[in-house]
C-alpha cells in the first residue's frame, strides 16, 4: 500500500547544497511548502559534514573574481565553462561576504577579518575556514540551526527516495519509502536534487556510506542529460591506517597549503620532481604521484611536524584522526594514498540548475554546471554549493511551471534479501576500485562493465517480499551504485584520452580538441531506460527546460 502526499517542491538531501536551497526557498515572500527528505538518521548528512578544507572567495587584498575563475579554468584540463567559472567566483565571494556578515562561524584575525588560506592550484590565499578544519561540519551546522525555525519546511529523515515519477516528459514527484510511514508517493511537480555524489563506489574512498549516487541514477532512469560521469577525483591524501572500512579520513589539503610535504619511504621528498607547484599541484597530479609509489609496494608518508609545531591549536580534526588511528602526527609522518574524492559529473544543468526534465533541478555535488571541468580545484566545491544552491531556490521559486500531469500511483517494488542487496553493492565497489579506479585501460573497464552487468541481471531477477526500512535501503542503493558504476565505466572507455582526473595508460596523453561529452542511460544501454516510473522517451541534447 502506498500512501500519497502532496507538496509544494521537494528538496533530495541535507548536504549543503540542500540544506541552502531549502533555507532559502522558505526565505522567499511566500514560501510554498518545502518537503526535505534524506536518508540519514539526522538532518545534517552528506560529505559536507566531513568537509576539512574551506570555501574558496576571492577576498584578499590584490585577489578578485576574475583571478579565481582564472585559476577554477587553469585546474579543470581544458573543460571548464569560463563563463560558470566567473559566476561561481563573482557570487561567491557575495555569498561568503554574506555569511561573515551574518555571523557564521568562519575563523577570523583578531580585526574580524577572515583569515585566508592557500589550497593546491590557488594563485593566492583565497580559503576561508571554520574551526580550522572542521569547515563542512560547522557550516552545515549553522544552517540546521536556521532551517529549524521555517515553518514552511517539513523534515523525513531516513527517508529513502526510490525514484523520480515522470510523464510526459515532466516531474510529478517521488516515490520514497520512510522508516516511519513505509512507502509513500509525495506529488509534486517541483523537484531539487541535492543528493551528493558518488565516493560510495569505490572501495576506498573519503566520502560517508550514504555517497551512492542516489540522485544521479534516479536523474539517469527519469531520462535527464548527463554530463562527463568518467571524471571522478581522487584525494591524494587520505590517512593509510588499515582496517576493513571503507571510509579513509581526510587529511585536508590544507596542511600542504602550509607547508606540510609528501615523503617516500626513506623519507626523500619527491613531488619537487613531478611538477614545478611540488604539493601544491593540481590534485591529479598529487594523486597519481602517490598512487604510483604505492601500486608499487612503496610507502608514502604525509609529513606534517612543521605545520602542527608552528600551530598548536590548529587541525583539530586532522590530530583526531591521526589519534584514533594510533599516529602522533606532531611527531611522525604518517602514512596516506589516494582515495575516491569528488564527483566533476553529474546530472548536466544550467546557470539556474535546471536539468533537461522539466520540474527537475540538481545543485551540490550531484550535478555537473560546467565549473569543475576534469579536474575539481580545491575548495570550490562547498563555493558551489553555497552558490547554486541559492540559484536553484530562486528558480524553483520564481518560475511558473503548468501543473504536473496527472499520473497514476506507483506500483510498490518487489525488494530483495538485504543481503544480496549488500553482496552486490560490496562487489561493485571492489569492481570499480579495481577497473575504474585512478588509473584506467580499455581491458580493466571492459572487465567492469561485465561483472557490472551480471550483477545488475543478479539484482534484477532476485525474488521480492523483503520490507522494512534497511532492505528498501541497501536494494535501493545497491541498484544505483550498479547504475553508476556502469555509466563511470562506460563513459571512460568511451573517453580514449587522458584529461584532468580521467587517466587511461592506455591512452595517455590528451586529445586535441577539449570535449564535454553528454549523454543519457539510453546511450549506455542501448535502449530506453526500462524503469516503469519514468517511462518518457530519452532526450539526446542536452536541452535544459
Amino acid at each position: 500500500m502506498i500512501a500519497v502526499r502532496e507538496a509544494g517542491a521537494i528538496v533530495l538531501g541535507s548536504g549543503l547544497a540542500g540544506l541552502t536551497a531549502a533555507l532559502a526557498l522558505a526565505s522567499v515572500p511566500t514560501p510554498a511548502p518545502v518537503l526535505v527528505l534524506t536518508k540519514t538518521a539526522g538532518l545534517a548528512g552528506g560529505s559536507s559534514l566531513w568537509a576539512q578544507g574551506g570555501v574558496a572567495a576571492a577576498l584578499g587584498p590584490g585577489d578578485g573574481p576574475a583571478d579565481h575563475a582564472a585559476d577554477t579554468v587553469a585546474a579543470g584540463a581544458g573543460l571548464v565553462d569560463a563563463a560558470a567559472a566567473g559566476l561561481l567566483a563573482e557570487e561567491g565571494a557575495a555569498r561568503v561576504r554574506d555569511l561573515l556578515a551574518s555571523g557564521a562561524p568562519f575563523d577570523r584575525a583578531a580585526d574580524g577579518a577572515p583569515l585566508l588560506g592557500r589550497e593546491a592550484a590557488h594563485g593566492r590565499a583565497r580559503i576561508v575556514h571554520a574551526g580550522g578544519d572542521a569547515t563542512g561540519r560547522l557550516l552545515v551546522g549553522d544552517l540546521v540551526r536556521r532551517l529549524a525555525s521555517a515553518p514552511s519546511v517539513r523534515v523525513g529523515t531516513e527517508a529513502f527516495a526510490a525514484d523520480l515519477v515522470v510523464r510526459d516528459g515532466r516531474v510529478c514527484g517521488v516515490l520514497a519509502f520512510h522508516r516511519r510511514g513505509g512507502w509513500i508517493f509525495h506529488r509534486c511537480g517541483r523537484v531539487v536534487l541535492a543528493t551528493g555524489g558518488i565516493g560510495a563506489a569505490w572501495l576506498r574512498t573519503t566520502n560517508p556510506p550514504e555517497a551512492t549516487g542516489d540522485g544521479l541514477a534516479m536523474a539517469a532512469r527519469a531520462g535527464a542529460v548527463l554530463a562527463d560521469p568518467e571524471f571522478v577525483q581522487f584525494h591524494p591524501t587520505a590517512l593509510a591506517a588499515g582496517g576493513t572500512s571503507a571510509r579513509m579520513p581526510l587529511l585536508t589539503e590544507a596542511l600542504r597549503g602550509a607547508g606540510a610535504v609528501l615523503v617516500d619511504g626513506a623519507g626523500r621528498r619527491f613531488m619537487p620532481d613531478e611538477h614545478p607547484d611540488a604539493e601544491l599541484a593540481p590534485r591529479d597530479v598529487v594523486a597519481r604521484a602517490v598512487w604510483r609509489r604505492v601500486a608499487a609496494g612503496e610507502p608514502v608518508l604525509l609529513d606534517m611536524r612543521a605545520v602542527l609545531a608552528g600551530r598548536p591549536d590548529g587541525f583539530p580534526t586532522v590530530r583526531a584522526v591521526c589519534a584514533e588511528a594510533g599516529f602522533d602526527p606532531a611527531r611522525e609522518p604518517v602514512p596516506v594514498a589516494p582515495a575516491a574524492h569528488y564527483h566533476m559529473g553529474g546530472v548536466a544543468t544550467d546557470d539556474l540548475g535546471r536539468s533537461s526534465v522539466a520540474g527537475l533541478w540538481a545543485c551540490g555535488e550531484v550535478a555537473s554546471t560546467g565549473v569543475h571541468g576534469a579536474n575539481r580545484l580545491a575548495s570550490n566545491s562547498l563555493l558551489e554549493a553555497l552558490v547554486f544552491g541559492a540559484r536553484v531556490a530562486a528558480d524553483v521559486a520564481g518560475r511558473a511551471l503548468p501543473a504536473p500531469p496527472p499520473v497514476a500511483v506507483p506500483a510498490v517494488p518487489a525488494v530483495p534479501d538485504e543481503a544480496l542487496s549488500a553482496d552486490l553493492a560490496a562487489g561493485l565497489r571492489t569492481t570499480l576500485y579495481e577497473g575504474a579506479g585512478l588509473v584506467r585501460d580499455a581491458d580493466g573497464l571492459g572487465c567492469a562493465l561485465d561483472r557490472i552487468a551480471r550483477d545488475e541481471a543478479a539484482l534484477a531477477a532476485a525474488p521480492g517480499g523483503a520490507s522494512g526500512y534497511e532492505a528498501v535501503r541497501r536494494w535501493g542503493e545497491a541498484r544505483n551504485l550498479l547504475l553508476v558504476g556502469r555509466l563511470v565505466a562506460r563513459a571512460a572507455l568511451d573517453r580514449q584520452e587522458s584529461r584532468g582526473a580521467h587517466f587511461r595508460r592506455d591512452f595517455p596523453t590528451p586529445a586535441a580538441e577539449a570535449r564535454r561529452r553528454f549523454l543519457t542511460l539510453g546511450d549506455v544501454s542501448g535502449v530506453p531506460a526500462p524503469d516503469p516510473l519514468a517511462a518518457q522517451p530519452m532526450v539526446k541534447a542536452c536541452s535544459i527546460h
